[in-house]
């Protein structure tokens, strides 16, 4: 009987731990979503730039198929990445 009830505590715990986990799971999963929520907002921002500099961005832009907003993302992006090595 010992061995009965030893292997129902170990069922017992091992089903709390997959409670806790499952829990976690979920938490970290809407924690991802509210990031991921976060990321698509985006701020709007004046930027002055001279007319060359925007010609050679919207060129570029061109080439990489795509806006020059997403250029510009792309060109800060890539700098903000660069920065952090």
């Amino acid at each position: 009987m010992d061995k009965d009830k030893s292997i129902e505590d170990k069922e017992r715990e091992l089903t709390l731990r997959l409670q806790k986990l499952q829990q976690m799971e979920k938490e970290i999963k809407e924690k991802e979503k509210s990031i991921k929520q976060n990321e698509k907002a985006k701020k709007q921002v004046i930027l002055r730039i001279a007319p060359s500099l925007w010609e050679e961005i919207s060129r570029w832009a061109d080439e990489d198929f795509r806006s020059i907003n997403s250029q510009i993302e792309y060109l800060l992006t890539e700098s903000v990445r660069a920065r952090k090595k």
